[in-house]
């Protein structure tokens, strides 16, 4: 607008004054140089813009990143750490029964002890009543036959024992061995699940910094909300993947895949504690729960509520590391925020059987589980489903 008012100004003066007209032809080629320069420092600051904004949504990629190394690092020493807790359980119970195998074992080493001093001392006894002694006095044909019988009889006796007891000896010593190598192994484990805790601490500590700097990343509300559209929008593609394998599954299942159709109700919890997020209460802006957040300890058993088959268990940008159960008849339930998973992708689950552990992961503050349920790939309220 400028432009054009020295341009209409400069037109009336070139028509009055010849020399005016030549200084407004310079004036207007100075205001047209300063239009061109503003226009180009706008377009100067919208390519800056434009390169900041793609800097910070690199950054958020890189700490998203950084933070899926970091959870996978976690959901595999945290698997070692069950593991090993489970060895040690089985190693504790089988060196109890060892020990009282041991035990009853020393216990019949002590009878046969006893018994074949007992037959010893018999022998000895017959031994002073000899035959030849019973032959030159006056015990009859008879009782000598008798003795003689006996005498063989203790003999084979004596011999049986001695046999029975080295075998018992024999057992204790394998016994003895045995408690060696398993309490052995089981300091092994004791010292190795030590070592695997404080990596997980240690690795723990690592991710809450990650956290922050994440939070950081999406402190802005409008930076927030895209991030939870996005992660929805990776959600649904992924289901749409986990449908197509669920289905293919489906023709090769061996386990009921009947849906959820009759169960409205009867399902079990996947975890036992008090909802803090419930389907359909707000998110974040105009964005609501697609599922609800249940409250459980970190490292609690997430059990599946249905028979079934199982079509991701991976990490989740937004969803922490997530287990789908395909359920036939286009029902899905989801597990996500899990420290670690218990089962891959193919493998049948039955209801109430553990399928991972409760986390905090993908960035979340505290720990707990997200449980959704989709039909045909529609989210549905899955409190009504659940037992009351």
């Amino acid at each position: 607008m400028r432009a054009l008012f020295y341009r209409t100004y400069c037109t009336l003066r070139a028509s009055a004054f010849g020399t005016g007209a030549l200084l407004c032809l310079a004036f207007s080629s100075l205001v047209l140089a300063d239009n061109q320069n503003q226009l180009e420092g706008m377009k100067q600051e919208i390519v800056r813009q434009q390169q900041q904004l793609s800097h910070k949504k690199q950054q958020l990629s890189e700490v998203q990143k950084t933070l899926k190394r970091q959870e996978l690092a976690i959901a595999s020493t945290a698997g070692n750490i069950r593991q090993a807790e489970q060895k040690i359980d089985t190693l504790t119970r089988s060196i109890s029964q060892l020990e009282k195998e041991q035990q009853a074992l020393v216990q019949r080493q002590i009878g046969q002890r006893e018994q074949l001093k007992a037959l010893i001392t018999s022998h000895y006894k017959l031994g002073k009543a000899s035959p030849l002694a019973n032959l030159l006095g006056e015990n009859d044909a008879s009782q000598l036959e008798r003795m003689t019988e006996y005498a063989a009889r203790l003999t084979l006796a004596r011999s049986k024992a001695l046999d029975e007891l080295a075998a018992t000896d024999t057992e204790i010593q394998l016994k003895k061995h045995q408690l060696t190598e398993q309490r052995r192994t089981q300091q092994n484990l004791l010292a190795q699940l030590k070592k695997d805790r404080a990596s997980l601490l240690t690795r723990q500590k690592a991710r809450q910094s990650t956290v922050r700097q994440l939070q950081g990343q999406l402190s802005a509300d409008k930076r927030y909300l895209t991030e939870l559209k996005d992660n929805e929008t990776r959600l649904v593609s992924e289901i749409a993947k986990a449908r197509k394998a669920a289905e293919e599954a489906a023709r090769r299942a061996q386990v009921r895949m009947s849906g959820l159709n009759t169960l409205k109700g009867k399902l079990p919890w996947p975890v036992k504690g008090s909802v803090i997020h419930n389907y359909g209460s707000p998110l974040k802006g105009e964005l609501r729960w697609k599922g609800m957040v249940i409250s459980k300890s970190i490292g609690s058993e997430v059990k599946a509520v249905h028979d079934g088959k199982v079509v991701f268990a991976d990490w989740l940008r937004g969803y922490g590391l997530m287990v789908a159960i395909d359920h036939g008849h286009g029902d899905m339930s989801f597990y996500g925020y899990n420290q670690t998973v218990l089962k891959k992708v193919g493998d049948t689950v039955r209801a109430n059987e553990a399928i991972a552990l409760v986390g905090d992961s993908g960035g979340q503050e505290a720990p707990g589980l997200y449980f959704e349920i989709r039909r045909k790939g529609t989210p549905t309220n899955p409190r009504p489903w659940l037992t009351r």
